[in-house]
């Protein structure tokens, strides 16, 4: 089984590159399609009903730049440590590091520019947002050392990130934290990594061992349980959270929402298990009509009936 090795060769130089190509690899590089994970900040503030709080907002906004900036140079870091893993991956070998598009001494300079931008905005929200923030990196590079390499704690792991962002945008903006947040967000994050560890194994086949060691202890069949078992789980606690939950509306109209719920589970599960599409749960959103509605319709519908609707007594 090939692995990165401590004494791998890198390329820490690379011919100049003009300021704007330069730049475009640095997007590149950051990955910001992985922004919409970072959405999960907003929900906060969305539902404890303070999307009109100016003030608030202004946090959210501020939270979820920091987080941009500190996922993206946890990115960066993936990128140079798994650098020879990588150039045998069919997807990943176009990353502008992994491609010596981008010289590992360049990418390493924008990392720490983004490291320090994070957390200065951080700063600017709070010190326990800045905690937070913290405890995202260590995980985030415990994960890149250890814990992806591990069957099970790789996707658990990448569960407790999204967590930790729905957290981290309740912190930024003072609320309290709902337990329905933290169960939400877990089982409907489970859903994704675990059929995102699926589309691996459709995909890269019988080398999924050599770019993931954990994948080889994965089989489609077992991943397939785990799928829909996390998605039932995932339906029953939204929609618990729809009639339980004490900021939402005692008319019950939030249970409205359930149906549009149900058809994007059921869409996802549909590209999944008959298409058997191997894009990226983040690609599959923009690239799939559909499911990007149902996940619009249930943010719209959701945000009309917590703000237009008498509130729970």
């Amino acid at each position: 089984m090939q692995r990165s090795s401590p004494h791998t060769r890198v390329d820490f130089h690379a011919r100049p590159l003009e300021p704007v190509r330069l730049l475009a690899l640095a997007l590149q590089t950051v990955r910001p399609k992985q922004w919409l994970k970072n959405g999960l900040i907003f929900f906060g503030l969305v539902y404890s009903l303070q999307l009109t709080n100016a003030s608030l907002a202004l946090q959210a906004v501020a939270a979820f730049a920091a987080f941009c900036c500190i996922s993206g140079a946890g990115y960066i870091l993936n990128d140079i440590r798994d650098l020879e893993l990588d150039r045998n991956h069919p997807v990943k070998r176009f990353r502008p590091i992994v491609a010596r598009q981008l010289s590992v001494r360049s990418a390493l300079v924008l990392a720490i520019l983004l490291f320090a931008a994070g957390f200065g905005l951080a700063a600017a929200v709070g010190l326990l947002f800045v905690a937070m923030c913290a405890a995202y990196m260590l995980l985030a590079t415990s994960y890149s050392l250890w814990l992806k390499h591990v069957v099970l704690i790789d996707s658990f792991a990448v569960a407790a990130g999204f967590v930790l962002r729905a957290a981290a945008g309740a912190v930024a903006v003072e609320v309290p934290i709902s337990p329905w947040l933290y169960v939400c967000t877990a089982l409907g994050s489970l859903v994704i990594v675990f059929g995102k560890r699926r589309s691996e194994l459709v995909e890269l086949e019988h080398t999924a061992g050599s770019h993931r060691p954990s994948l080889e202890q994965y089989t489609v069949e077992f991943l397939d349980y785990l799928v829909a078992i996390t998605a039932t789980a995932s339906v029953m606690a939204y929609s618990l959270y729809t009639f339980s939950a004490e900021n939402v509306p005692a008319n019950h109209l939030m249970m409205a929402t359930i149906p549009v719920v149900l058809y994007g589970v059921f869409r996802y599960l549909f590209l999944l298990r008959v298409k058997n599409v191997t894009s990226a749960p983040e690609e599959l959103l923009l690239k799939d009509r559909s499911l990007a509605a149902a996940v619009v319709l249930v943010l719209a519908m959701s945000a009309a009936i917590l703000y237009l609707s008498p509130r729970a007594a």
